[in-house]
């Protein structure tokens, strides 16, 4: 198995003889063997140790076997404690979850503060099949079919082409020793049943079943590619606008594809989306019409769908002193100047007559009932009535800021001034307000 290891390396994996290592070692077989493997390649390496204090004595025995392996072989040892069962009872997750997350932020930070390249863990080719098990039993898109991946931008796993009976194989003829971990014998876990009750039926009835599954995994691989690629062809034709509150599609590119709900899975599935049905229903929506995941929501607007992140509801009151000339605001930086005439207005800029204002002044979002006499026209408005006429979004309602002098708009901003504040000939004192 040296050899095999040493040209995996050597053909997939080259990286990593010139890279700072840091190995996930439990004490178990699969990460002891890696370790072994590892410092018998000549690769530069640490080891970092998990203590979950979640089997009693058992777990300070895995501790003490890993640092008792790390002298052995002159290697660096990182060992962390975690309070697992609390992780889990405040973040209202499984053991396993918790442990998970646990271990993978940690693995993270030391490998930033101590300029690791990359973090291996021993996941083998049964551990990949146990995946793709546990994914296809609770339903899955492609991307769960795809096997566990080999590198996972600082996490690689370069076991994945071994079985776990050939790293057995090696260990017993090397007089390797590892510690066993009782959790694994019991089958109330989905992988410890799948893997001591299921599997074994599955390679009794296809000896190669882990050739035969890699072969699957290849071609599941190749057809995701496939996936991708027309998917991103479709999403050039179909993204309108990108910014950081925003990306707005096209409905008309995702309703020319033979299968809508395929291509809306594949662009949304990341934003947390799971009523697939409800998505396609937005294509022949009524505009204000929204889906929501947890963190994200799709928005119907005429012939468009609008992703937006959900942030907390902004009921923020920014109040302006007279005198100050200088307020950050979410759009970007108001600035506001006594000038001697009026020069050029725009969207983002205004004049105003300052006798005319009441400080301080405010910016606020929208409120039920706001109106103000738009500049240029004669009499009120509703405020709800010149988003319709604009033909603003519902997102760009919510983020629209309001500039007010007591109960009056005097700015819907970057967008419309109101005709009460306006610069006459009988103004004497000029304030611009510009954003920037």
């Amino acid at each position: 198995m040296l050899e095999l290891f040493k040209n995996h390396i050597d053909q997939n994996l080259t990286f990593l003889k010139e890279s700072k290592i840091l190995i996930a070692i439990s004490g178990g077989i699969d990460s002891v063997v890696l370790t072994h493997l590892c410092h018998k390649s000549g690769l530069n390496i640490a080891l970092a140790h998990c203590n979950f204090n979640l089997r009693n004595k058992e777990s300070d025995g895995d501790e003490a076997f890993v640092d008792q392996l790390a002298s052995q072989l002159d290697l660096e040892v990182f060992i962390e404690h975690f309070d697992t069962t609390q992780y889990a009872k405040d973040f209202k997750c499984s053991i396993q979850m918790a442990a998970r997350e646990l271990r993978y932020n940690w693995f993270n930070e030391l490998a930033e503060q101590l300029k690791f390249d990359y973090v291996l863990t021993a996941h083998h080719a049964d551990d990949n099949l146990e995946t793709f098990l546990i994914n296809l039993t609770r339903g899955t898109g492609l991307e769960g079919l795809t096997g566990i991946p080999e590198i996972n931008e600082k996490f690689v796993r370069p076991l994945l082409p071994f079985s776990t009976d050939v790293i057995k194989t090696f260990a017993l003829e090397h007089a390797i020793t590892w510690r066993e971990d009782s959790s694994n014998a019991s089958v109330k876990y989905l992988r410890n049943k799948l893997r001591h009750e299921v599997i074994p039926i599955l390679k009794d009835i296809n000896p190669s079943l882990l050739a035969s599954f890699q072969s699957t995994l290849n071609h599941l691989n190749a057809t995701a590619d496939i996936v991708e690629e027309s998917t991103n062809t479709v999403l050039k034709r179909a993204i309108v606008t990108m910014d950081d509150n925003q990306i707005v599609f096209k409905t008309s590119e995702f309703k020319k594809v033979n299968n809508p709900k395929a291509y809306l899975y594949e662009v949304f599935k990341i934003y947390g989306f799971t009523e697939w049905g409800d998505v396609v229903n937005l294509l022949d929506a009524q505009s204000g019409k929204q889906v929501f995941s947890e963190n994200y929501r799709l928005i119907k607007n005429r012939e468009h769908l609008i992703l937006s992140e959900i942030k907390n509801s902004n009921t923020e009151t920014i109040v302006i002193t007279e005198g100050e000339n200088k307020i950050k605001m979410p759009l970007g930086v108001l600035f506001f100047d006594e000038v001697d005439t009026v020069i050029e207005t725009s969207p983002n800029t205004i004049y105003i007559d300052k006798d005319k204002v009441q400080f301080p002044l405010t910016l606020r979002k929208k409120q039920e009932g706001d109106f103000f006499y738009p500049l240029g026209m004669k009499g009120k408005k509703k405020l709800s009535k010149y988003f319709k006429d604009e033909k603003l979004s519902l997102l760009d309602k919510e983020n629209t800021w309001l500039l007010c002098s007591g109960d009056h708009i005097l700015w819907v901003v970057n967008r419309r001034a109101d005709n009460r504040f306006r610069v006459t000939e009988q103004s004497k004192n000029i304030l611009k307000i510009k954003l920037d």
